[in-house]
């Protein structure tokens, strides 16, 4: 049961007036008939413009893989619309989704025909996402293989440092189907291109000028620093086997339940600098595994050439952000969070490609047609809002890029899933812009629908989980299309989890625009519990984007300026700062708890990190002193940020001990206005948020499902939370009947039984269960679970000052004093990879 009803619910619209929402443009379509290749006019809700691209007929011409069709169709494959489409798994499962049947045959049989005309052509899907060993630079016997598709170059050649930059004896040669090559032998044995060294690719175009351009799979891009605005060049990567990584660990079990911690390397360090994937790894790894998280997702690690693009323009999608350090260094981080029994996801940005001709792709559009370009042509191939290039999707070669592209993250870099930006803007024609999705379903299947980008999305999600079953794949969705949660098998689009982008929407205008008195419960949850049944999410207060410059996290809403001055232990709090500290600790625990399948938070957020983020830019003068997380915040004991994190921790640890996330039991019993009081059952734990900033409920009645003896489990009010202590944790809480079996109008709140707490103001406390036992159970003689779960984390957190040594912290704005004190993070035991590249 999902909350209070058992309906099919739309998922849940992002605000109208949402950073996110704000990104995207309007398109108006209207329905037109079209012609289904089968024969018969059918009217599709879908733009009848982007049905059938151009036909060609390769049929066997087709080889070595390389093809220009925008797509590559063979009569000889085409899928019937049968019996075969009919019994599309979606439609049993949400019967709203019928009107629409003929919608989900035709995008099922777009997908089934591509996958079919891979399968002929290509060898598989699996084998069509090699393109890395056939494109770009790859070592064959005696020499260097270069390859790229760049149809609309009139000559071409290969230069770089190894050539003096002068390509006439590197000339590359062209096949019918836009692809150039050439092969660079050995040079007395060894590699005519050296490891390390730079490289481009210099083509003619059709109006004679020459231009310079990095190849579109370069592996490694690096920029001269000491050079302001230089380009970016790319970097023949193929280290010797001493220098050459090699993965000690293996990939962790795919958790029942994501607890993600969304991190960006690059500004993980305390100081005003870039920090690099190393510091990363073995400083906050350990502070990251410390609070409990089972998930690491990585922003900004496919290279971007805008720093403050915060990694969403991408330039180099196979090459890893050199700010940072270079690709073993990468897989040092990798191999290093697969030690601590942490999973590594990828923010993958495969909904757009950076404008910049220069370095990125968009150097390869040279004003050809769509067929011969990575892009569309005129407006649908630039993104308004975000600057943009959008991608062909229905292109031969585009599709081979981004499937190898994913292919390569995976088993190059063993990465464990990965987090696809920017869905929204792939799904739809119009990109969501202007739209306030209201979970009508017109809004999902219609012209609008870019069925293109849908087919490829099937095709991403097939792939990633035959390669590897574990995998965890999430889509960063405002819109909540039906059936993108589901299996490609059923007829949904493949992704594991949606983000439920709506939830911070909720959380800001309450915090922003309403007192304490005037927040809904019913609202509240409401907005955690609207999402569609068997269609996992992942629950977040705040993310990135709500710390970014212009706003603020809740933390900093909460309590602004207080920040500097209220956070001392060694004073009583100020009525702002104790507001602060409970409500920052109900909102992001309410929203784990009840808002989804899985739980995210971003790196400095767990321990309310104060101020905002700016990368930077122009307009700061290039600083880099909101770029950065300051990690002694949380590590000086005299600071209250430390209660924060450490109840972050605790409710991580509570659902790695009970698994409430991945339960399918959610029961929302109580939802009360006056007493501004939420009770509800997540797995066999009972949960009493008290949102009331002055009341004490003695002797509460809450309903549970279970009869027996209830403990206190978590409370935020604890004093190792930073609370007032006022739950007793040695109470035992005994359940009394309540109306008759199986009647629930009869039970109170239609639970069949119930027990009576102490609800402070502004608290959460989770009960759990306890069996009895005849003998006196030593569990009373002991620390009660809230104690073991505080103590656990307090411990993790002294244990994390013994891994990295010690780093000089350059003085904090934020902390009185002379600042100048050192953090310190942990160690596990685990084996230790050290810190060379290789076990050489």
């Amino acid at each position: 049961m999902l909350g209070s009803s058992s309906g099919l619910l739309p998922a849940p619209p992002l605000a109208k007036n949402s950073k996110r929402a704000i990104r995207y443009k309007r398109c108006t379509a209207k329905e037109k008939p079209v012609r289904l290749p089968s024969g018969g006019s059918k009217k599709l809700l879908y733009h009848s413009r982007f049905c059938f691209p151009l036909r060609i007929s390769y049929n066997d011409r087709v080889r070595h893989g390389f093809a220009i069709s925008a797509v590559l169709t063979d009569d000889s494959t085409m899928t019937t619309v049968g019996d075969d489409m009919e019994n599309i798994g979606l439609l049993s499962i949400d019967p709203g989704l019928e009107s629409f049947k003929e919608h989900f045959r035709y995008r099922m049989k777009r997908y089934v025909d591509q996958k079919k005309l891979i399968e002929r052509h290509e060898g598989g899907l699996e084998e069509f996402a090699l393109g890395y060993k056939k494109f770009g630079f790859n070592r064959e016997e005696g020499g260097i293989v270069y390859r790229e598709w760049a149809p609309a170059a009139q000559e071409a050649q290969i230069i770089g440092d190894f050539n003096g930059w002068d390509g006439s004896n590197h000339r590359m040669e062209k096949n019918e189907f836009g692809v150039w090559s050439i092969k660079i032998p050995d040079s007395g044995g060894d590699p005519a291109i050296p490891h390390n060294s730079r490289v481009k690719f210099r083509f003619m175009q059709g109006n004679g000028v020459w231009v310079d351009r990095i190849p579109a799979w370069i592996k490694y891009a690096t920029v001269d620093p000491a050079s302001f605005g230089a380009p970016y060049d790319g970097v023949y990567w193929d280290p010797p086997t001493s220098e050459r990584y090699e993965f000690k660990f293996p990939r962790p079990p795919k958790p029942n339940a994501p607890r993600i911690y969304e991190a960006h390397v690059g500004m993980s360090s305390p100081e005003p600098r870039v920090n690099s994937y190393r510091e990363f790894a073995d400083n906050v790894l350990p502070r990251i595994r410390a609070n409990n998280y089972n998930t690491v997702q990585l922003m900004a690690v496919i290279e971007h050439s805008y720093y403050a693009s915060f990694g969403y323009h991408v330039t180099n999608f196979f090459a890893v952000s050199s700010r940072s350090g270079n690709p073993e260094d990468l897989k040092y981080l990798i191999d290093k969070a697969h030690s601590l029994g942490l999973c590594v996801l990828m923010d993958v940005v495969h909904s757009h490609s950076s404008n910049n001709v220069t370095d990125g792709l968009n150097g390869f559009d040279i004003g050809q047609s769509a067929q011969e370009s990575y892009f569309h042509t005129g407006d649908r191939g630039y993104h308004n809002l975000w600057d943009s290039r959008l991608f062909n999707y229905a292109n031969w070669e585009v599709l081979r890029f981004l499937l190898s592209n994913l292919r390569w993250w995976l088993e190059e870099f063993k990465f464990d899933g990965f987090r696809f930006d920017g869905v929204t803007s792939m799904l739809y024609h119009h990109h969501g812009i202007n739209m306030a999705f209201t979970g009508d379903y017109h809004e999902y299947f219609s012209e609008a629908t870019d069925v293109d980008a849908v087919v490829y999305l099937m095709l991403a999600n097939h792939l990633i989980h035959n390669i590897l079953p574990d995998a965890t794949v999430i889509a960063e969705d405002v819109s909540g299309m039906p059936g993108l949660g589901r299996p490609v098998s059923e007829g949904g689009v493949g992704f594991d989890y949606r983000l439920a982008m709506a939830i911070p929407d909720k959380w800001i205008d309450d915090l922003k625009n309403k007192g304490d008195l005037e927040w809904s419960m019913n609202e509240i949850s409401w907005s955690l519990t609207n999402r569609r049944y068997t269609e996992k999410c992942i629950a977040y207060a705040e993310s990135h984007d709500q710390s970014i410059v212009g706003d603020k996290t809740i933390a900093f809403i909460l309590m602004d300026k207080e920040m500097y001055s209220g956070m001392s232990c060694l004073t009583e709090a100020p009525p702002i700062v104790d507001r602060g500290i409970a409500l920052h600790k109900m909102i992001h625990f309410i929203t784990m708890a009840l808002g989804g399948e899985g739980y995210l938070n971003f790196m400095g957020n767990e321990f309310g990190h104060p101020e905002w983020i700016d990368f930077p830019r122009e307009g700061n003068g290039w600083s880099y002193d909101m770029c950065r997380r300051q990690w002694n915040l949380v590590d000086m004991e005299h600071l209250r940020y430390k209660f924060m994190n450490a109840f972050d921790g605790a409710m991580n640890l509570l659902d790695e001990k009970y698994s409430f996330l991945a339960s399918t039991k959610q029961i929302v019993s109580s939802t009360n206005e006056e007493e501004k009081v939420i009770v509800f059952e997540r797995g066999d734990l009972v949960f009493v948020f008290n949102f009331h900033p002055e009341n004490t409920y003695d002797g509460y009645k809450v309903g549970c499902d279970l009869p027996g003896k209830y403990r206190v489990a978590l409370d935020s009010d604890a004093l190792e939370f930073g609370g007032h202590g006022r739950v007793g944790h040695d109470v035992d809480h005994f359940t009394s009947p309540e109306g008759m079996p199986g009647v629930p109008e009869t039970n109170f709140n239609n639970r069949p039984n119930s027990f009576k707490v102490l609800s402070p103001p502004r608290t959460c406390v989770v009960y759990c269960r306890v069996e009895e036992k005849e003998e006196s159970d030593d569990y009373n003689d002991e620390m009660s679970l809230n104690e073991f779960l505080a103590a656990d984390v307090i411990a993790k957190q002294e244990d994390a000052e013994e891994v990295a040594g010690q780093a000089k912290v350059g003085k904090p704005p934020l902390v009185d004093g002379d600042g100048s004190g050192l953090y310190k993070t942990e160690n596990f035991e685990v084996e230790d990879i050290g810190d060379d590249a290789s076990d050489d």
